[in-house]
């Protein structure tokens, strides 16, 4: 099926993504985890709940951990570019028939919580606590040295109803893959702040996160991290990786937390900052589409994501499969 034109005067103004709340089951684990790993920096916390935020971050946090009994996703959180923006949301989301509830967030002003056409959790907000800027507190570095969150991925059941959907609301199409057989979309990057992707959609059993990612200075950070897991008792949460992706372009590695949530470390892809830049397509089938030097990822890469809590989900509509490693 053919892209959709870019809306290019959305409804309301989503400036960017801004955070996930992570529900895990060990709060010392997944907390030595994302500082001591990936050097994330711990913003508040207390018996039940982590906030952090990477280095460049003005804003209070990037990500919450919260003690649950089972791992899950508790919503995917956007910034809107002025106060009056949610006020339009709420407006929008009604219209469509969404359930819309005001919901108070820790450090957090006004936030509008509704969800997607999948059913997964959407949360809105404008203000945030601003915090003091660090990324020149080059001692407090560790870990990967994470500058900023950059993307979520999530498992869609229908991609192009994910890219119909989300398009509506201002999100651009920067790359894609295509099923030559039937036409439809089997993967799509979408972004608003100007980069390949604030969020992508896989073809996938869901609505589940696929992934969070976070970008990083350069390659070399990566390479370090790798050594630091494989000396620390996390070689085993390696999954994918390290490789350069075909589409973005990007340097990645996967590795997964103590939950199993999958988290991305990420550098390298390009600016989509004008408003009629021509999405890339890309076939299913081409062997250098996931990785540039052409190795596939492995079957977990494809099947393993983490649920949204209370969400039901369904398989894909479509059966294609791309090239799987053995």
């Amino acid at each position: 099926m053919p892209i959709p034109a870019p809306v290019l005067a959305p409804p309301f103004n989503i400036l960017r993504l801004s955070h996930v709340e992570f529900g895990v089951t060990d709060l010392a684990a997944s907390r030595t985890f994302y500082t001591d790993i990936l050097g994330l920096q711990v913003t508040d916390e207390d018996d039940s709940t982590i906030y952090f935020r990477a280095m460049e971050e003005r804003g209070h946090h990037c990500l919450v951990l919260k003690k649950k009994p089972e791992p899950g996703i508790d919503y995917l959180s956007y910034k809107l570019f002025a106060e009056e923006e949610l006020d339009k949301a709420e407006t929008y989301f009604k219209g469509l028939g969404h359930r819309t509830d005001w919901v108070d967030r820790p450090y957090q002003g006004r936030t509008l919580r509704t969800h997607d056409c999948f059913g997964a959790p959407m949360e809105f907000y404008f203000k945030m606590e601003r915090l003091e800027p660090i990324h020149q507190k080059y001692a407090l570095y560790k870990g990967v040295k994470p500058l900023r969150i950059d993307h979520f991925n999530c498992f869609a059941p229908n991609v192009d109803t994910a890219v119909d959907f989300y398009g509506k609301l201002g999100f651009r199409v920067t790359e894609y893959t295509e099923d030559a057989e039937s036409g439809a979309l089997w993967a799509a990057w979408t972004h608003r702040k100007g980069g390949v992707h604030d969020i992508a959609f896989t073809n996938g059993h869901g609505p589940r996160l696929h992934h969070t990612a976070f970008w990083v200075p350069t390659p070399l950070n990566i390479i370090d991290l790798l050594d630091l897991m494989a000396t620390t008792g996390y070689v085993g949460n390696i999954e994918r990786g390290p490789g350069r992706h075909g589409i973005s372009n990007a340097f990645f590695l996967y590795i997964l937390d103590p939950d199993g949530h999958r988290i991305e470390i990420y550098c390298s892809d390009y600016q989509t900052i004008d408003p009629d830049l021509e999405p890339i397509k890309w076939d299913l089938k081409d062997p250098q589409r996931q990785t540039l030097w052409g190795a596939p990822a492995p079957k977990s890469w494809f099947e393993n994501g983490s649920a949204f809590t209370g969400v039901e989900t369904r398989d894909a509509d479509l059966k294609a499969s791309p090239i799987i490693a053995p």
